[in-house]
């Protein structure tokens, strides 16, 4: 009885087969990612670069702002022993709720303390 010839399979197509089945990339997928990765490194200097122009062009024109707690902790720290609600109130022009709110901040943050009842120094 004559054996039946069985197809040969060619080396190639068994290193495809591997490749493919084992999820291996090849030459060419390796320089597309290659390709795209450096398309993102342009893209991110790019960006970085801009960034870098706009912080240093705001840096310069950029003023600090004084805020209200800023204010009323100078109006405390002008008076040496002590300074009251009302001398606060007439130095700074902020209403009372307002008045009540910073310096309840201020002390909870420890910046002033409270000597007395409406009596606040550093």
């Amino acid at each position: 009885m004559a054996r039946k010839r069985s197809k040969q399979v060619s080396f190639n197509a068994m290193v495809k087969f591997f490749m493919q089945y084992y999820s291996i990339p090849t030459k060419r997928d390796v320089d597309k990612m290659t390709e795209q990765l450096n398309r993102i490194e342009q893209m991110l200097k790019n960006l970085m670069s801009s960034a870098f122009l706009k912080v240093q062009s705001s840096s310069k024109t950029r003023k600090t702002a004084v805020t209200a707690s800023d204010t009323v902790l100078k109006a405390i720290k002008k008076s040496g022993k002590g300074v009251s609600m009302a001398e606060i109130q007439a130095q700074t022009g902020f209403d009372e709720k307002k008045l009540r709110n910073l310096i309840y901040r201020l002390n909870k943050t420890g910046r002033i303390k409270r000597i007395r009842r409406g009596i606040y120094g550093e």
